[in-house]
């Protein structure tokens, strides 16, 4: 039996799915009720650093050292705009081969969403960067397009894949990502924590949205073929 056999028996089980889709739904509505909230904090504040990104922004700048700047260029470079579509396409060209286009879908959706809304809001926002920051330097900084895209790419595939490293290299790429970014002082805390939001809101409604209209069309399905 193969790995794409199991999950399909397993999305086969309708207490399973259900469960798995409501603890989703909690997780994306109060992760983007969080995101309002600590916007409002950041706007109320006159998108100026709070007394927490400055701290933390203090700490980075005194661990600071040639090989740090190396490592956290790594996921600089490749979570960017050209490393993700490279990723982004690789991983849905994967589902696809391996006759999952239902997740790929979900994938592509996730990806395109997050992007889609968090870069004109960054656009709009207009907050400051660091600085001094080592990385980008125009006014896009909350919240931060690399932690958000790593979150939605991560928690989507955790969400399809459901193995347990998966999740577990998920959650290491995504807190790699937060750091980097704050060590080359490209963002605030506040920013990186505003895309780890973002990308947990897009990747479990996206996948709830997907899960629900793919249900929709096999009950229309067996409508059909039961005449």
């Amino acid at each position: 039996m193969t790995d794409a056999t199991i999950a399909e028996e397993a999305r086969d089980a309708p207490a399973e799915v259900d469960a798995r889709r409501a603890v989703a739904l909690v997780v994306g509505v109060a992760a983007t009720v969080c995101f309002v909230v600590l916007r409002t904090v950041v706007a109320l504040g006159g998108h100026q650093p709070l007394p927490i990104d400055v701290w933390f922004h203090d700490l980075m700048l005194a661990t600071r050292t040639d090989v740090g700047i190396v490592l956290a260029w790594i996921p600089a470079i490749v979570g960017g705009t050209l490393g993700m579509i490279v990723i982004g396409i690789a991983l849905v060209v994967a589902f696809i081969a391996r006759r999952r286009p239902w997740d790929a879908l979900t994938l592509a959706a996730a990806i395109v969403t997050v992007v889609a809304i968090g870069a004109p809001m960054a656009a709009v926002i207009a907050r400051v960067r660091p600085a001094d920051s080592l990385a980008e330097s125009v006014p896009t900084s909350f919240p931060s397009g690399h932690t958000a895209v790593a979150t939605t790419v991560a928690l989507t595939l955790g969400l399809l894949l459901r193995r347990w490293w998966v999740w577990a290299a998920g959650i290491v790429w995504v807190l790699y990502m937060m750091w980097c970014r704050c060590y080359l002082h490209a963002h605030w805390l506040s920013d990186v924590i505003a895309g780890l939001l973002e990308g947990i809101a897009v990747a479990t409604l996206v996948w709830v949205a997907v899960e629900a209209f793919r249900d929709r069309r096999a009950l229309a399905a067996r409508t059909v073929a039961s005449g």
